[in-house]
């Protein structure tokens, strides 16, 4: 029975470092879209409706 609270106590370790982790990454712009912003202007705009 003590080796399931050792696992939970394990399982609740990595899950926290791995939240901790997400946190920081998207902190710092890990996720950031750099990319597309300069390369918007190459595709073509949707047509307007004409009146």
């Amino acid at each position: 029975m003590s080796v399931i609270f050792i696992l939970i106590i394990i399982s609740m370790v990595v899950a926290g470092s791995f939240l901790a982790l997400f946190i920081w990454a998207n902190k710092s712009g890990q996720f950031d879209d750099t990319v597309t912003p300069s390369m918007r202007m190459l595709f073509e705009d949707k047509k307007k409706k004409q009146k």
